[in-house]
């Protein structure tokens, strides 16, 4: 089985599994949106909308966070994983947001990287899941699985990104990274199947004995 016949039977597989994939991040705009994609690196999901259910509310506009100040930022996300860089970024990004951009989130790659704390996955997520536009983001468990399934040599995001968006239409780029992210979640897990037990791992990789070895990100 080569990888395109690898990348047809796994969309199969997902499109089965998981017919509609709601966004994991709850937010009530484009700004939230960013805000918590921004809060998610190195932290769950769900712990950042535990969180952010009690910020949303009150503060949801860049004018509210700058006003706000880093400090009491930091009270309000402490909570989660390394919120005082994160502080800091949301911090900024709001101040720039206002200054260069009227207050509004920026819709290309070009800008919405030039935020502060805004890397080429958060800036991907953006603009898929808050624009609809066809991006592929691509995290570390995507990256971990990419490989497992036979769809990268795994060298780095960069190249895994490249080669998943080479593999698969781009029509199906904006559902299809979330679909890998529940699939990865619930069967195939970075301590559990180790590319032997799950559904996608076993049909594409019948015949494999030995866990797979991952390249990190």
């Amino acid at each position: 089985m080569n990888e395109n016949q690898r990348a047809k039977l796994i969309l199969k597989i997902l499109n089965k599994i998981y017919p509609k994939t709601p966004i994991p991040l709850k937010h009530n705009s484009k700004f939230t949106l960013l805000i918590s994609v921004l809060l998610s690196a190195q932290c769950t999901d769900l712990n950042v909308n535990k969180v952010t259910k009690n910020i949303y509310p009150k503060y949801n506009k860049p004018e509210h966070f700058l006003k706000l100040g880093r400090k009491k930022i930091e009270k309000l996300i402490k909570s989660i994983g390394l919120f005082r860089v994160k502080a800091k970024s949301v911090f900024f990004l709001s101040k720039q947001l206002i200054e260069k951009h009227n207050g509004k989130v920026p819709k290309t790659f070009e800008e919405l990287e030039a935020l502060p704390g805004v890397g080429h996955k958060t800036a991907s997520v953006v603009m898929s899941q808050g624009f609809g536009y066809p991006a592929f983001p691509v995290d570390t468990h995507i990256h971990r699985l990419a490989q497992r399934w036979g769809l990268t040599n795994g060298k780095n995001v960069n190249q895994t990104e490249k080669d998943l968006k080479r593999l698969f239409p781009k029509k199906f780029w904006n559902k299809l990274h979330l679909q890998i992210i529940y699939y990865g979640r619930q069967y195939c897990k970075a301590r559990e199947c180790y590319g032997l037990t799950c559904k996608i791992c076993t049909t594409c990789y019948p015949n494999r004995k030995s866990a797979i070895k991952i390249r990190k990100a």
